[in-house]
């Protein structure tokens, strides 16, 4: 006895053909969604990959544009099968495809459940990489002269002033490294000197910030030099007065925003998903019908349409049955081939 079987007369046929053809053009458009979200993701890792020491997997990306391509291609093919199924001439010339397709719309749903799981395990990987990065970033700050870090300084100050965040943890990170090179330190001066020499590996460290970290919106001229030295200014008090710096780490800020990104990314896979499920039932339902009339040439008739042409248990048996079958086979096949090795 078929799984789920539905009574369809002509009205119901065209009604189920017009449905599933704005459905299948709705994927499309979805397809090309997912397809532009992917090369965006992947053009924002390429932006901040000096940030993540060019460690960064583009996997997801990649994965998401090969996804969308798929999912127009694949939709736009059932659009025109759904478009031409109530002419039984120009229906007769996909007939013979449609089980393909039907098996390769399932291998596209188990790609998308892959995609789907990536885009929320993969922001673990995500979270190390940007805290992996930063750290490294705030270290070679200074090397604007050295080859390969030329720019870090500059992307670096930029992504504090974009995200709204300094350091890596927060502010104090810029504490534990000299962000400064020496070239623009006067080593005649004894302060300089005696900071340096104070310093065990030579560093010139100070309770100092970048210029980036400053935040805007504060009514009082940016503190940015001696952040723990209440007399260093009028009126000030580092431990209870809100700095007018930015005290969100940037690795928070990031990986907020990239996380943000896969989780609603990975929303849209799942409801593609599930688009994608009604689309391959709707077809499944209608070929059946079509194939099911009592009277081809009479296209009033009625008919019968089903998801599987046998109970779910019986199409399991039988499915696992060929699996055993096909297993046998390729083992005749092996014995047969050492056998005549042998000879």
């Amino acid at each position: 006895m078929p799984f789920m079987p539905v009574k369809f007369t002509l009205q119901k046929r065209v009604k189920l053909a017009q449905a599933l053809w704005m459905l299948y053009w709705l994927s499309v458009i979805v397809g090309i969604l997912i397809f532009s979200l992917g090369i965006f993701f992947k053009i924002e890792l390429r932006k901040r990959s000096e940030m993540m020491d060019n460690n960064e997997s583009h996997l997801v990306p990649n994965l998401l544009i090969l996804v969308g391509l798929l999912a127009c291609g694949v939709n736009a093919f059932g659009g025109k099968v759904c478009h031409d199924s109530l002419d039984p001439i120009k229906f007769t010339k996909w007939k013979p495809m449609l089980k393909t397709y039907l098996l390769l719309c399932c291998g596209f749903n188990a790609l998308l459940v892959v995609t789907a799981l990536l885009c929320f395990l993969m922001q673990f990987a995500m979270y190390l990489t940007l805290s992996d990065g930063l750290k490294n970033s705030i270290k070679f700050y200074k090397d604007t002269d050295t080859p390969g870090r030329c720019f870090m300084k500059r992307t670096l100050d930029m992504t504090q002033i974009e995200f709204r965040c300094c350091g890596n943890n927060n502010f104090r990170d810029w504490f534990e490294v000299q962000w400064i090179s020496n070239r623009y330190l006067d080593m005649s001066n004894d302060a300089v000197k005696d900071r340096v020499l104070s310093n065990v590996e030579g560093k010139y460290l100070m309770d100092s910030v970048p210029f980036s970290c400053c935040n805007p919106g504060s009514p009082r001229p940016c503190i940015q030099h001696h952040l723990t030295n209440n007399s260093a200014h009028y009126d000030y008090d580092h431990r209870i007065e809100e700095l007018n710096i930015w005290t969100r780490g940037c690795r928070e800020a990031l990986f907020s925003y990239f996380s943000s990104m896969m989780t609603s990314i990975g929303v849209l896979i799942i409801a593609t998903i599930i688009l994608e499920t009604v689309d391959m039932a709707g077809l499944k339902y209608l070929t059946t019908a079509l194939e099911t009339m009592e009277d081809p040439d009479n296209p009033e008739c009625e008919s019968e349409g089903w998801l599987l042409e046998k109970g779910v248990k019986e199409t399991f048996s039988e499915q696992l049955a060929k699996l055993k079958m096909l297993g046998k086979s390729n083992q005749v096949e092996e014995g047969g081939g050492d056998a005549q090795g042998a000879t």
